[in-house]
């Protein structure tokens, strides 16, 4: 009867703590896992999810997740294992421990091929240009640097070859026809808008010297049809069979004027 009895107490005992030990790992789970109210006493509710910070994780050796984070203090990545879809919309903002608020200050979506290293990137703020913010898309490919062969083609349009409209950090190709509804303006370049050798060092560190390098390259490997404004002479030229030549202008017809 004693024996019965002592039984019945251990078995008692470790259920209690089984339970103790279940409730505890529930409770842990659930902190990956919040629902919020939304206005106090609304009875509204959003989902939060969440990962923990693990410096030791081994995705942190990889440039593709570790480059621009701190690994103290930037939780785990968080998976979906299956399609995301919604039927409003995807918002990327940042939080207090991120330069910036986003991915490496400034990456809003990063879409990586099946070499798992290219990927398409868009970012915002990261520059300036001509007085206002900028937003950029481009095809970072496996180089992991900025000079020109770092970046792919972007196209957009269709996805047919030799169609639509291919982008990259230094040239466009249109094979499609091009339709202005505003005025062209040539590139005003001059001696002091190009220069022959590329500068040392990394081209975004050095990018105004850069893009003068760009400019000497597209020049001297343009083909016929090329064409530019000669700013230091003040005259419009063209190659044609391998020349440079200049464009005939005249002063508008009598009666011809405009007030702008």
């Amino acid at each position: 009867m004693k024996n019965k009895i002592f039984s019945v107490i251990i078995t008692v005992f470790i259920g209690i703590e089984a339970f103790a030990q279940t409730g505890e790992n529930e409770a842990g789970k659930n902190k990956y896992y919040q629902l919020y109210e939304g206005s106090e006493n609304s009875g509204k509710y959003r989902v939060e999810l969440s990962s923990d910070i693990d410096s030791t994780w081994n995705k942190w050796s990889n440039d593709g997740y570790n480059f621009g984070f701190d690994k103290n203090i930037t939780p785990m990545y968080t998976n979906v294992n299956g399609i995301l879809s919604t039927n409003y919309m995807i918002q990327v903002r940042g939080n207090e421990n991120e330069w910036g608020k986003k991915r490496w200050g400034y990456h809003v979506f990063e879409g990586y091929a099946k070499d798992d290293k290219s990927r398409i990137t868009m970012l915002v703020n990261k520059h300036v240009e001509v007085d206002k913010p900028v937003a950029e898309m481009y095809y970072y490919g496996t180089v992991y640097n900025h000079s020109e062969s770092a970046y792919n083609w972007l196209r957009i349009g269709s996805d047919v070859k030799q169609h639509s409209f291919l982008f990259s950090r230094d040239k466009a190709i249109f094979y499609g026809s091009l339709k202005l509804s505003n005025a062209l303006t040539l590139g005003r370049i001059g001696y002091d808008n190009i220069r022959s050798q590329a500068p040392e060092g990394d081209d975004e560190k050095n990018s105004e010297e850069s893009a003068m390098y760009v400019n000497y390259k597209a020049l001297k490997n343009s083909e016929d049809g090329t064409i530019f404004y000669d700013k230091d002479n003040n005259i419009v030229v063209i190659k044609i069979e391998g020349e440079w030549r200049k464009i005939a202008t005249e002063a508008l017809p009598q009666g011809v004027s405009y007030d702008f």
